[in-house]
């Protein structure tokens, strides 16, 4: 691995991987969009934290047009077999965010195992990218990207509480933040 590979603008270049997770993340916006029927209403704060994230989304993305994949190599089959696994849980999400009546939390399917399969499933493919393309700054940049997320998630959990009461304090109560982290 090493800190910055060689630039280069290819097809064969992470922007492969990262634009498919941008197509997911942008699917999550129609879905609550969808379900809500209105656009999605964030509080300054909350804003605040989705721009901040939104930027290292975007650098990602931009910095993955030249980043080129290790191909043929331990690495691209390592950071492919963890990118997969990140795009079965956001798979999972999609369905189980689906088969919810509108108005009810999200609690069934991968949602008893995390409050925030989205997040782990993005937070998976990243890390499977910074593999697949041996780049320690892939990898850190996504490290940075947590401390958006997390303030995130926080807000959506406020949120909700308030908007489902004691039944999401149960479910918080129930079920890990983030998959593998107990209670």
């Amino acid at each position: 691995m090493s800190l910055i590979p060689t630039f280069e603008i290819g097809v064969w270049n992470a922007w492969i991987f990262t634009v498919f997770t941008f197509v997911h993340i942008f699917l999550v916006a129609m879905v609550f969009r969808k379900d809500t029927g209105k656009k999605m209403d964030h509080g300054e704060e909350e804003q605040k934290k989705l721009t901040m994230a939104s930027i290292f989304w975007f650098v990602l993305l931009l910095y993955s047009v030249f980043l080129p994949l290790k191909l043929g190599t331990a690495w691209l089959y390592t950071g492919l077999a963890l990118y997969l696994v990140g795009t079965v849980f956001l798979t999972l999400f999609f369905v189980d965010v689906a088969a919810t009546p509108a108005g009810e939390p999200f609690t069934g399917g991968i949602y008893r195992y995390s409050r925030n399969p989205m997040y782990v499933g993005m937070f998976l493919q990243f890390i499977g990218i910074g593999i697949a393309t041996a780049s320690w700054l892939f990898l850190l940049i996504t490290l940075a990207m947590i401390v958006p997320m997390w303030l995130i998630v926080t807000v959506e959990e406020r949120s909700c509480v308030e908007k489902f009461g004691d039944a999401y304090r149960e479910y918080m109560n129930r079920t890990p933040r983030w998959i593998g982290i107990p209670k």
